[in-house]
């Protein structure tokens, strides 16, 4: 399994960007190969973060030649150039884990 995390800054408010999310969310679902997503508020100002979860490598990059994808930056009013990390998950503490805000 393969952890993304994106770290970003933006120019919406908090309700504007949280009703973007909200809005791109089925798309979201649809997408192959993704396991699960979290939506992050940082403690920084305008700043979040995304941390994804994949099924593998070939999926994320499927994903990178979606509309879906190339359109975050424009969808969350991206100020600057995110912080985008990689990781193999090699142990999970538990199977699954649902917060709803």
């Amino acid at each position: 399994m393969i952890m993304q995390r994106v770290t970003f800054r933006s120019t919406l408010s908090q309700d504007d960007l949280w009703k973007v999310a909200r809005e791109r969310e089925p798309e979201y679902r649809k997408v192959p190969g993704l396991l699960q997503k979290f939506y992050v508020q940082c403690t920084e100002p305008d700043t979040y973060c995304g941390v994804l979860l994949w099924d593998s490598m070939d999926a994320l990059a499927a994903f990178g030649e979606t509309t879906l994808s190339k359109t975050i930056g424009q969808a969350y009013h991206v100020d600057g150039a995110p912080d985008i990390a990689l990781g193999e998950v090699r142990i999970m503490l538990r199977e699954a884990v649902m917060v709803d805000a």
